[in-house]
């Protein structure tokens, strides 16, 4: 105890940093504070009076090192305060068992439209047909409704056509145009339901001889079998529409003339076209100006302008066609000019023993063509 109490007067403590010191020491030695003699004393007496009380003595490192952890603790302790608001407020929200109503969006499929498929046409076949002796590309062309430069393609001919009797032509079919689909099912099952029957195109038939026998519109044939021209050819099939039949004409109290029609177009032969002496039928040909009635026909004027007597020919025919025979072929060894045209006529009386027509269109343009004579006679008078 006494030897306690002796260090005790011997020393004195720091008030700065607490570093005991020898009692003559005019500054601490650790923190470098100037110490007083009177503070000094003051202080051993003070530490005297509490030596009861236990001391805890650091070194200033370790104060500094406890320092920073005590900052770093604190810094850390206000970063997690700042990010746990959002953190509980996110982590309470289950615990409240709420139960929250959620909008659920419904989606709706959308419709996808299918295309409708366009028809596609596969090309038909090339006809075949034998040349004859009054034959020309032009001709047959025309016959068939096709080009003439189609026709050279065809049968590899030379640019001028050059054809021959018994010669086996190839005639390309032209391809028809895909006609629209149909806006509504009406029309088509309007078609489903007529009565149709299938025949066969023979050897002389037209499609206006084949409409009169079957009673039906040259414009309803056309239509059922995708017809683009009114030519048919041998061994054809078509579809006759029984139900496109025209009615049965009755007693009519007043007669109701037709307008008058347009002059027909003439197709063959060309004007100006020249035919040897060994031709020995010529065939004229025209465009058809309408579906004539039961009582009318096309008016055609044949005139041999070389002969003296001035030989005038006239025939009326159903078809669009007329064949001038080999008995109006000159038998002189000139060539003759023939000048020729087309109308409709009308018959205005009944009775077909001696028949009356009257004109009931526009005359047509008057094409000229040349025939050679034969030599062997003087041209007869028909």
């Amino acid at each position: 105890m006494m030897k306690q109490d002796k260090e005790t007067k011997n020393t004195k403590i720091c008030p700065v940093c607490g570093t005991r010191v020898s009692e003559n020491a005019t500054r601490c030695l650790v923190c470098g504070a100037q110490l007083s003699a009177t503070a000094s004393t003051k202080k051993a007496s003070t530490l005297a009076a509490s030596r009861g009380t236990p001391e805890i003595r650091l070194k200033l490192p370790v104060a500094i090192a406890l320092g920073l952890v005590f900052i770093a603790l604190l810094a850390g302790l206000v970063f997690t305060l700042m990010q746990t608001p959002d953190q509980t407020q996110g982590a309470a929200a289950p615990a409240e068992n709420t139960p929250t109503a959620t909008a659920t969006i419904t989606l709706t499929p959308t419709t996808t439209l299918t295309p409708t498929p366009m028809p596609t046409w596969t090309p038909l076949p090339p006809l075949e047909y034998v040349v004859k002796n009054t034959d020309y590309c032009s001709s047959i062309a025309a016959l068939f409704g096709v080009s003439v430069q189609s026709i050279i393609r065809e049968n590899n001919l030379d640019a001028n056509c050059t054809i021959k009797e018994g010669d086996v032509l190839k005639i390309p079919q032209p391809t028809p145009t895909p006609s629209p689909q149909p806006t509504s099912t009406t029309a088509a099952t309007a078609e489903s339901d007529c009565q149709t029957i299938t025949i066969t195109v023979e050897a002389g038939w037209t499609l206006s001889s084949i409409a009169m026998n079957y009673n039906v519109t040259m414009a309803a044939i056309r239509e059922y079998n995708r017809m683009s021209n009114d030519i048919v050819y041998e061994g054809m099939p078509l579809v006759i529409p029984l139900c496109e039949r025209k009615p049965t004409a009755g007693p009519t109290p007043t007669a109701t003339p037709a307008p008058p029609y347009p002059a027909p177009n003439l197709l063959l032969p060309r004007s100006g076209a020249a035919f040897n002496a060994a031709t020995n039928a010529i065939t004229l040909q025209w465009a058809s100006v309408a579906d004539l009635r039961e009582n009318e026909l096309y008016r055609v004027t044949v005139e041999d302008l070389t002969a003296g007597n001035g030989v005038v020919v006239v025939e009326y025919v159903q078809d669009t066609k007329y064949i001038l025979p080999s008995t109006y072929r000159p038998l002189d060894a000139t060539p003759h000019i023939f000048q020729w045209s087309v109308t409709v006529a009308r018959q205005i009386n009944s009775g077909g023993s001696n028949p009356i027509y009257e004109l009931a269109g526009y005359e047509s343009e008057k094409r000229v063509f040349s025939w050679m004579g034969t030599g062997t006679a003087v041209t007869p008078t028909p």
